[in-house]
């Protein structure tokens, strides 16, 4: 589709020459599409042009404004789009890699269906080697559980080996999910108790104490209310 970001793409042949003024009138566009969210429902093949380009800084942005607008507007995003999403999981770029895992998961908040298919691949992406994918990983679970908590009934243990994680930035990260999984289904997350009454009494970091903590806190409430409901 000739968009005006494909016309940019195409008048100054920036996929070989990188060419600044070219790049920068790009990152210009895409941001006042951000800025103007009445573009959104019909910007999704122009800013999807824009993941062709090597420029870093604007696949980057093009992947965050992707997920957003699929959050809001999950019935104009494709099977395609999809997979154009999920092939930069595999990019150079850690900050592509993690965006991108994070537009699929605001795109599955905004409809589960569109991503159900994926979450093997986006669980695996678990093991990169950057601590700033990892804990996208589970931002971006957190956005689909917070839909359709059922997709990770038989998952409770991936999220538990984060618990774990050598890296802060992903402790700090992994109790939420036990939290936003325990307001829905605290039965999915009951036996994972003791061992984040560990980690909030424990771990050296202090964000990660409090997150623990206040996941704990979570469940039980939520556990109890369900006890008292049944009791009625």
């Amino acid at each position: 589709m000739n968009t005006r970001i494909n016309r940019i793409i195409e008048k100054s042949d920036i996929k070989r020459e990188r060419n600044r003024e070219n790049s920068a009138a790009i990152l210009r566009e895409l941001t006042d599409i951000t800025q103007d969210k009445s573009k959104w429902p019909v910007s999704f093949n122009q800013v999807s042009d824009a993941l062709d380009i090597p420029s870093e800084n604007i696949r980057h942005k093009a992947l965050f404004l992707l997920g957003e607008m699929g959050l809001s507007y999950p019935d104009n995003v494709d099977h395609d789009l999809i997979k154009k999403i999920a092939s930069c999981r595999t990019d150079s770029s850690e900050k592509v890699r993690a965006q991108a895992v994070c537009a699929m998961g605001r795109i599955g908040r905004g409809d589960y269906h569109l991503i159900v298919s994926w979450l093997p691949s986006m669980l695996k992406m678990r093991n990169d080697q950057s601590e700033k994918v990892r804990m996208n990983v589970i931002w971006a679970c957190e956005n689909i559980a917070t839909q359709k908590p059922e997709l990770f009934a038989d998952q409770i243990d991936v999220f538990a080996e984060m618990l774990e994680d050598p890296a802060d930035y992903v402790r700090m990260e992994a109790p939420e999910m036990f939290r936003v999984l325990g307001k829905r289904k605290p039965e999915y997350v009951l036996e994972y108790r003791s061992q984040l009454k560990e980690l909030s009494e424990d771990d050296e970091n202090r964000v990660v104490r409090v997150h623990a903590d206040g996941a704990l806190k979570a469940i039980e409430t939520a556990a109890d209310k369900k006890k008292t409901e049944a009791a009625q």
